[in-house]
């Protein structure tokens, strides 16, 4: 029976981990660094600096753990979304092999501190499979296994006994990973030493200033800092970064099968202009089945519940669903030139950036602190220069550029000069979202399922666009660069520091 028709933002790893908890921030402080947001980045970094003896702040917005992070899939692989022959296409075949090495140098760094933290949190190395059902497909397959073997992957190909799916064609890379992600977070939180590390968990911060020192306020108090970590996925503020960045949603299920699940691994499935990420999970709680798939812009999708119930659909297809336990949503930036931006931010003296990880976040968000780690710390990191956010690749990410650019002034356009003036909030039915004019304002009206309204301002506080609804979601979500507001207009993630504005006049 489908239930699939919305988005519970629940996912499977929040009901098998509990977390250690943090204050929050109250006062004013000093540290060396602070590293603004607690996920795989954040939380990677703050462990390696006070292991080096640097004083470190952590600001969390809501808690360690639970924003991309706790949201992603818990897979470990070298190979990207976006394909590492795609890489080599566009930044050549010594890019490809340093993308590869660093992917595998993460992956090994989190195998490693799991043993030195005696911890286990489902880790284990498995296959990582990407596999077409139709010939039309074959071809990505086959050149995918090329790039894995010039890059001197572990890789196989061809038929494989067992394998879950009827494939046409499948390229195998062997000794990837899978674990836990929200269990790690808390676990390597939980190792910092307290003497050189403090985490503040629901301390949302509303301005961010590079110099020296930089300076980053909160809601209750400030911090001064010689170095700033921007750790919030798509770096808070206004950044040159989010010109040449696709904002997009990717929703998840995790589901019991009536059979037992297939064996461990990561399941790409290649299937026309879309992939699907299957993989199990194992736990107190039971055998799980999750799937993530059919992504679609921040923003600019009606209705994005459609997209939950094809997931399910496509599940049904090659699995026996006995029941759907979880469902949930994960947002990604997908980068203009297929890599991800990690270093000094250009413009911003003393701030460091991580963004652009496109589906590829826990990997490439420990590879960041690595990286960033060892520039705050003075060592030479050799793939420092090839994420370089001051990289300038015109012929890579012409095309990304021109697009996110056009999108995003469509939609301050057409927003705004074609705004619905009509609705009037009576006319909203429970359950509605809707953007309309009230008293001369924009707002954006929420009616839920017993009748109360709620009403923000519908302009994003980011750089002014207007939100769209999300059906699935609940949520406000802007086109533009994919900020996110709950109804009550609170940040739930991206870019925007602030909330949306109450409106000024009586909204009945």
């Amino acid at each position: 029976m489908m239930r699939s028709t919305g988005c519970g933002n629940k996912a499977v790893w929040d009901e098998t981990s509990e977390g250690k908890t943090y204050p929050h921030l109250s006062g004013d402080i000093e540290t060396e660094i602070a590293i603004v947001g607690g996920g795989i980045t954040g939380i990677s970094a703050a462990y390696a600096l006070a292991k080096a003896g640097k004083k470190v702040v952590v600001l969390e917005a809501y808690k360690v753990g639970m924003g991309t992070t706790g949201s992603s899939s818990g897979n470990l692989y070298a190979p990207v979304d976006e394909r590492l022959f795609s890489v080599a296409e566009k930044h050549g075949d010594e890019a490809l092999k340093n993308v590869v090495s660093s992917r595998l140098a993460a992956i090994d760094l989190i195998e490693n501190r799991l043993k030195e933290l005696a911890v286990d949190c489902g880790f284990q190395r498995v296959p990582w499979h990407l596999f077409a059902t139709e010939e039309m497909n074959n071809e990505e397959v086959r050149k995918e296994f090329d790039a894995a073997l010039k890059a001197g992957l572990l890789v196989t190909s061809g038929s494989m006994v067992g394998f879950p799916f009827p494939a046409s064609g499948l390229t195998t890379i062997h000794r990837q990973a899978q674990f836990n992600p929200l269990e790690y977070m808390r676990e390597l939180a939980a190792h910092i030493d307290p003497s050189y590390c403090k985490i503040y968990e629901d301390t949302a911060v509303i301005e961010v200033s590079g110099g020296d020192p930089c300076i980053i306020k909160a809601q209750r108090g400030s911090v001064k800092a010689k170095k700033v970590v921007m750790a919030t996925h798509s770096p808070k503020g206004i950044y040159g970064v989010h010109t040449v960045m696709e904002a997009k949603r990717e929703p998840a299920l995790a589901v019991k099968l009536k059979g037992a699940l297939p064996p461990p691994g990561i399941y790409w499935h290649v299937a026309g202009d879309r992939q699907y990420s299957t993989r199990p999970y194992r736990s107190s709680e039971g055998d799980f089945l999750l799937v993530l798939g059919r992504t679609y812009p921040v923003g600019q999708k009606e209705h994005t519940e459609e997209s939950v119930v094809k997931l399910e659909l496509y599940l049904r297809k090659y699995f026996d669903v006995a029941s759907i336990d979880y469902i949930w949503a994960a947002q990604n930036y997908r980068p203009a030139d297929k890599l991800p931006y990690i270093g000094a931010s250009p413009l911003e003296k003393n701030i460091f950036i991580a963004t652009g990880f496109a589906a590829d976040g826990l990997v490439y968000g420990t590879l960041a602190s690595m990286i960033i780690s060892d520039m705050i710390l003075g060592k030479e990191n050799k793939w420092k220069k090839l994420y370089d956010p001051k990289r300038f690749t015109p012929l890579a990410s012409a095309k990304t550029f021109v697009k996110e650019n056009f999108q995003v002034s469509k939609h301050l356009l057409q927003d705004w000069v074609f705004y619905d003036r009509e609705t009037d909030l009576a006319e909203l039915k429970n359950g509605e979202g809707k953007t309309l004019t009230l008293n001369k304002e924009k707002v954006a009206a929420y009616r839920d399922e017993v009748g109360k309204l709620h009403v923000v301002s519908s302009v994003c506080t980011h750089m002014g666009c207007i939100v769209h609804w999300n059906r699935a979601e609940k949520s406000w979500d802007c086109p533009c660069h994919g900020s996110r507001f709950s109804v009550e207009g609170k940040v739930l993630e991206g870019p925007a520091y602030l909330d949306l504005a109450k409106p000024k006049g009586d909204t009945g």
